[in-house]
């Protein structure tokens, strides 16, 4: 990300210089500009449909295994009761009825 925000800084501060000595940009017209975008967005089409149609098993695993567990980090756990708890807790139960 860092070099597409250097690169449109560095190049509004040509344009800036450019409008100071009111000389015209050589740069191509915007419609031609919207063209590129398009073609740039086109090329993420198919792999996206891709990969809704035929998920690849790789990538559903390390969703699970990486990304959720990240995500919601580490989620809490019941404590489980051991054999004697149980039973504890079953007798003083019948005490107080």
């Amino acid at each position: 990300m860092k070099p597409y925000v250097l690169s449109l800084a560095l190049g509004l501060l040509v344009g800036v210089i450019y409008a100071l000595f009111q000389v015209r940009s050589p740069a191509p017209p915007v419609i031609a500009l919207v063209g590129l975008l398009g073609i740039l967005l086109g090329e993420q089409i198919p792999p996206l449909i891709k990969s809704v149609i035929k998920p690849d098993a790789v990538a559903t695993s390390w969703l699970h295994h990486q990304v959720k567990p990240h995500v919601f980090g580490e989620l809490p756990k019941c404590a489980q009761p051991t054999a004697v708890n149980a039973a504890e807790a079953q007798s003083s139960g019948r005490r107080d009825a």
